[in-house]
């Protein structure tokens, strides 16, 4: 039922961190694999590394602030290979700093990719989809639903990225399209530990928070969309799936606290 020999998933923001190790965990799974990110060198690496693994791959550079770029990315696979069977929508920008310290740019520069960007994603892919029977995951953030010290611009766009997929999954419910959305908790190795956890004692205070008591790893969230992917998900849509260790059940509130305490000591009064 994981086995995806024959489909196309466009992996986008796939060149790093946890899209990137969506993007392999469908390429393992024999499926044709597109990725795309704002660095052309990094699509050029992931592609070939992708092809290492024996996947037929392609990637593309774009803006998800650029529609334009988009859709003529969206336009070449689908030349390339027919219609989209996966979307994996992952972009995402961050930075920790309390909201009085933060410049109104800041604030949008977050929004417009994660927000706007995720809008772009699903709307310039939306001709292409396979109808029926595509799958759209968007990566999503616990700041979605957790209050944050620190991340007042993240988790504004992130619960939106949550309504967007609720919302699209009923508007293209119809056209045979599932829309869903994945949480990632504390991922190591990740651009986004790092500015979350940026010492060592915040990153263990990370692992200790989880219930399972770990972190996460990327293959963690492939596997959630593969399997969301799949004929295992068939009757799944709107659904926003934590893939945290349990992490959301309370673990958050105590890095939020600690990271707080960081910037408050660092921020000018």
């Amino acid at each position: 039922m994981l086995d995806f020999n024959d489909k196309t998933v466009v992996v986008i923001g796939g060149t790093s961190g946890i899209n990137r190790g969506i993007a392999t965990s469908f390429a393992k799974h024999r499926a044709r694999v597109a990725v795309a990110s704002r660095d052309q060198g990094k699509v050029d690496n992931t592609v070939r590394e992708l092809e290492q693994l024996g996947a037929d791959a392609h990637g593309f550079a774009a803006d998800v602030r650029n529609k334009e770029d988009l859709e003529t990315g969206m336009g070449e696979v689908h030349q390339r290979w027919g219609d989209f069977d996966v979307l994996v929508s992952g972009a995402a920008g961050n930075f920790p700093a309390l909201a009085n310290a933060m410049s109104a740019n800041g604030f949008k520069s977050v929004v417009d990719i994660d927000l706007l960007g995720t809008f772009h994603v699903m709307q310039s892919a939306y001709p292409y989809l396979r109808k029926p029977g595509a799958s759209i995951v968007n990566v999503s953030a616990p700041q979605a639903f957790l209050p944050m010290i620190g991340q007042s611009h993240v988790c504004a766009a992130k619960a939106g990225v949550d309504m967007i997929t609720r919302t699209l999954a009923m508007e293209w419910g119809a056209d045979g399209i599932r829309v869903n959305s994945v949480v990632p908790g504390p991922i190591e190795g990740t651009e986004g530990m790092k500015r979350l956890a940026p010492t060592p004692e915040l990153l263990e205070k990370s692992r200790l928070s989880v219930p399972l008591q770990r972190l996460g790893k990327p293959e963690d969230l492939g596997n959630a969309c593969m399997f969301l992917a799949s004929e295992l998900a068939s009757y799944v849509s709107g659904a926003v799936i934590p893939i945290d260790g349990g992490w959301s059940l309370a673990g958050a509130s105590s890095l939020s606290s600690a990271l707080g305490k960081v910037l408050q000591a660092s921020t000018p009064k």
